[in-house]
């Protein structure tokens, strides 16, 4: 069964700008980006499950931040290594890992990886586990610094739906301890959603035949305005056009709960950063508005590139850089503000302040920050 068609949440499935990664116990490696630093280790995480990791570190002093990143679908934290040293660089040290069922946590050969795990295989529920599990770890690694969490397609849809699970969330104390969220293109709605017909069937036979396998065919070229990024991704090894019927269709059901009803439980004291690319042809841009208008946060930001593809991190033409800059100057503000978070219970909507990205240019990643009280 074909459950998408080309264009839609297929291509959640995102390129590649570097080389796969491989596997090992534990090395520190040096990168190009102003000689940061990233080490990788596996780790045993939620469930008994065994990831893939890289954290980067500043070269010459301690982070002022440190973010936990998710990754996007069917692809791996290997595809990053061009863009987490840009944040490294700037002071802000990163915690990131193959998800379950992705990269090498599900593909690994060398006999690391566990062996429950397999491509595509998870669920909304055990990623909302392994997100509080890579908090924790990253607490303990970075003590007393202030934590972000930080998703991109797929992941930024987790990362929200990290943020809306409520009072009585299973993993509230860890979204409290957090000083942001930021959502990269965020999987909420598709921008060319597929028929309610195929999402009603997917969705009753996920239930029966939860880990099998269906195809996600890609348009690469949908992916960035550079099209060494759609070449490179469809050489990616680690990288297949497939995904398991119970994790599609959690997350597309968790992106449509996120604008219909889950929005209203979003923890009104988490600042956060949506960022999108008006011309994204994967994920819907008019989700992510949506999305930002209904979330009762105190502290929100919704910021748009205009023409901006799916793949912000690897647009060019100076893209890529404005994306990091607009998070390390989010994490700025909100580092500073860390230490004076107050309880959710205790913020009032008359203390509600928004913040909204407008755009002046036609030119991608340009942008005006227009500031309004509400």
């Amino acid at each position: 069964m074909n459950y998408f068609r080309r264009g839609t949440l297929s291509a959640l499935v995102n390129c590649t700008r570097s080389k796969p990664h491989t596997s090992s116990s534990t090395r520190l490696i040096s990168t190009s980006m102003s000689g940061s630093l990233y080490s990788e280790a596996w780790l045993t995480g939620a469930g008994s499950t065994e990831f893939y990791t890289r954290t980067y570190t500043p070269k010459d002093s301690p982070p002022k931040a440190a973010i936990v990143f998710v990754h996007g679908f069917a692809e791996h934290i290997g595809r990053y290594t061009h863009f987490h040293p840009q944040l490294a660089a700037k002071g802000v040290s990163v915690f990131a890992f193959d998800q379950r069922g992705f990269g090498l946590t599900a593909q690994d050969t060398t006999g690391k990886k566990s062996k429950s795990s397999s491509y595509g295989k998870t669920s909304i529920k055990e990623q909302m586990s392994d997100i509080a599990w890579a908090v924790e770890h990253a607490k303990k690694t970075f003590a007393n610094t202030p934590m972000f969490l930080m998703g991109h397609s797929m992941g930024g849809g987790e990362v929200l739906w990290f943020g809306t699970q409520g009072e009585n969330g299973p993993h509230k104390s860890t979204l409290d301890s957090l000083s942001g969220i930021i959502a990269t293109s965020p999987m909420i709605l598709q921008t060319t959603p597929v028929s309610k017909v195929t999402r009603w069937v997917g969705g009753k036979l996920s239930v029966v035949l939860p880990t099998t396998l269906i195809p996600t065919p890609l348009n690469e070229s949908d992916l960035s305005h550079d099209p060494n990024v759609g070449a490179t991704y469809a050489k990616d090894p680690l990288v297949r056009l497939q995904g398991t019927l119970k994790g599609v269709n959690d997350m597309m059901s968790s992106g449509e709960a996120l604008v219909k009803s889950a929005y209203s439980k979003w923890a009104k004291n988490t600042p956060v950063l949506i960022i999108h690319g008006t011309e994204d042809k994967v994920t819907s841009c008019q989700a992510s508005k949506d999305f930002y208008e209904k979330i009762p946060a105190t502290k929100k930001k919704l910021s748009l590139f205009e023409g901006g593809y799916h793949e912000l991190q690897n647009e060019p033409d100076g893209v890529q850089e404005k994306l990091a800059n607009e998070i390390i100057t989010f994490i700025e503000e909100h580092s500073a503000q860390a230490t004076t978070r107050v309880p959710d219970a205790e913020v009032t909507e008359q203390a509600a302040e928004t913040m909204v990205t407008a755009q002046a240019s036609t030119e991608p990643g340009t942008a005006d920050f227009v500031k309004a009280k509400m």
